[in-house]
């Protein structure tokens, strides 16, 4: 049992919810759909604005965020970013170097273009993926043929 059931205040707050969703729907929609929307930039363009909206709400204390805005506990001191021994940092790249000069680099070059050209189709790339691996293909070495195929993801300009 409902016991707002037939309430007007929540009726119309229901309508009201309902046509304000059904004129936005009708907005992507004459847009060429959510397809189009995402390519013409309105849906990062919504996004933007409503976390703009939050955000503000946020730093003015309409919006209340406990831990935030709200009910704040003094934080402890953040501890030193972590910082890498230089003799560490420096034998660690003569060991990459002594796997380059070691591996067989013919494989590599042969594995590494087999990815590129698997990763442009619609194949599953982690058995390659694994074989790079057991081959000495470097893990930047992997990245940076995945970049080559897929790009780097840019949000767009508005």
């Amino acid at each position: 049992v409902d016991p707002l059931a037939g309430s007007y205040l929540i009726e119309s707050l229901t309508d009201e919810i309902y046509q304000r969703a059904q004129a936005y729907i009708a907005q992507i929609d004459d847009m060429g759909g959510a397809l189009s929307a995402i390519e013409a930039g309105f849906i990062n363009a919504e996004i933007e604005n409503a976390a703009y909206e939050y955000q503000k709400q946020v730093e003015q204390g309409e919006q209340v965020v406990v831990g935030v805005n709200k009910f704040i506990v003094q934080e402890e001191e953040i501890p030193d970013m972590l910082r890498v021994d230089p003799a560490i940092e420096e034998a660690q790249k003569q060991k990459l170097a002594q796997l380059r000069a070691e591996r067989d680099n013919e494989r590599v070059n042969e594995l590494r273009g087999r990815l590129d050209t698997l990763a442009r189709g619609s194949e599953n790339l982690m058995p390659l993926i694994i074989e790079c691996v057991e081959n000495d293909v470097t893990l930047g070495e992997i990245a940076h043929t995945l970049r080559g195929a897929f790009g780097e993801y840019r949000p767009p300009a508005l």
